[in-house]
C-alpha cells in the first residue's frame, strides 16, 4: 500500500488544489495542508508553491508526481491481473489537443476510441496554448512542434508538411511569386508570433523575413483570409489539404517549405507503466495518423493525377 501522504500529494496535483483534493478524500482543507506540509519536512524539499490564485509544483514536486503516478499505474495493473480485468481499459482520461486541430482531426474520430473502450471517462480540451500537463491535469497533449518540451515522453505521429500557398483571385490580382525574394512585394498573412517563416529549401534553411499584411492572434483567420485572396500564407497540410485538391488554394514557391522537424505528437508524463487509457488512445493515434495521415493522402492523390 502506498503512503497516505503520497497519495494525497497525488490528489492535490490531479485535483490542481487543496481545496478540491480534500473534498475527493473527505478532508478538511486545514488537514490537508497540515499532511502536505509534513510530507514536505520529512522529505526535506519544497513540492508545491502555494498561491491565492494557482498551484504550482516545483522541479522537486514534478519529480514526485511522475514517480508516484508510474507506481500507482502499476499497483493498479497488478491488481487487474490478479482479478482478470487487466485487459479492460477504464478511467478517467483527459486529453489537450490545438484548436482548428482537435476539431478537424481529432473529434470526428472520438466515436470509434468511445466505442471501443466504452468505460473511459474522456474529456477532451481544445486550446492553442501550450499546455502544461501538470498544471492543466492533462493525461495527454497533442502538439504540433519542433520541439515536444523536455522531461516528457513523445511519440511522433506524423510530420507536419507546411507550404506557401494563395488563393487563385489573389494570385490573379497580384501575381504569382517565383522565388522566395518575390514574397517582398506580396501580402504575406500570418498570426501574431509565427513570423518569420523558417523554411527549408534546395540550399538548406532560410528565413522569410516580414510583416502580416492583417495583424492577427488567430491561426483560423489566418486561414481564412488566404481561402478569401487576402495573400500569402504559410499552412498545413491538415490545415488546408482540402482546399489545395479543391484548387481554393494553390502552392507557390514549392522548392520551399516548412521545416521536417516540426511533426504532430502525442505527449504525457514519463511512467513506467502508464494507465491503460492512455496507451490505448495513443495506439488509437497512430492507427488514425500513421504512416500517412489523411490529410497528407488527399494530395498525393492530387500529385499523381498532376502532369
Amino acid at each position: 500500500m502506498m503512503d497516505p501522504d503520497h497519495e494525497l500529494f497525488v490528489a492535490i496535483v490531479d485535483e490542481g488544489g487543496l481545496a478540491a483534493a480534500g473534498r475527493r478524500l473527505h478532508i478538511s482543507p486545514a488537514m490537508m495542508s497540515k499532511r502536505l506540509a509534513r510530507l514536505e519536512e520529512r522529505l526535506g524539499t519544497r513540492l508545491v508553491h502555494r498561491t491565492t490564485r494557482r498551484l504550482a509544483l516545483t522541479p522537486a514536486g514534478e519529480r514526485l508526481h511522475a514517480d508516484l503516478r508510474g507506481i500507482l499505474a502499476a499497483l493498479d495493473e497488478a491488481e487487474r491481473r490478479v482479478s482478470g480485468t487487466s485487459a479492460i481499459v477504464a478511467g478517467p482520461l483527459r486529453i489537450t489537443a490545438p484548436t482548428s486541430f482537435g476539431r478537424m482531426h481529432l473529434a470526428p474520430w472520438l466515436p470509434r476510441f468511445m466505442d471501443a473502450h466504452p468505460r473511459v471517462d474522456l474529456a477532451i480540451n481544445l486550446s492553442d496554448d501550450f499546455a502544461d500537463l501538470i498544471d492543466t491535469r492533462a493525461d495527454l497533449a497533442i502538439r504540433i512542434t519542433a520541439d515536444p518540451g523536455p522531461g516528457l515522453a513523445a511519440q511522433r505521429l506524423a510530420t507536419n508538411r507546411r507550404i506557401l500557398c494563395a488563393a487563385p483571385a489573389y494570385l490573379d490580382r497580384y501575381g504569382t511569386p517565383a522565388t522566395l525574394a518575390d514574397l517582398k512585394s506580396h501580402r504575406l498573412l500570418a498570426a501574431d508570433g509565427q513570423m518569420p517563416w523558417r523554411l527549408v529549401g534546395p540550399k538548406g534553411a532560410v528565413m522569410v523575413e516580414g510583416r502580416s499584411h492583417v495583424r492577427t492572434n488567430s491561426s483560423e483567420v489566418v486561414r481564412e483570409l488566404a481561402l478569401a485572396g487576402g495573400g500569402i500564407a504559410l499552412r498545413s497540410l491538415w490545415d488546408i489539404s482540402d482546399a489545395l485538391a479543391r484548387g481554393d488554394v494553390r502552392q507557390i514557391v514549392p522548392d520551399h517549405e516548412g521545416s521536417a522537424d516540426v511533426g504532430l505528437f502525442a505527449v504525457q508524463l514519463p511512467q513506467h507503466n502508464p494507465p491503460a487509457a492512455i496507451t490505448a488512445f495513443v495506439d488509437f493515434l497512430v492507427g488514425l495518423y500513421a504512416p500517412t495521415p489523411p490529410w497528407a493522402r488527399s494530395t498525393i492523390a492530387l500529385a499523381e493525377r498532376s502532369p
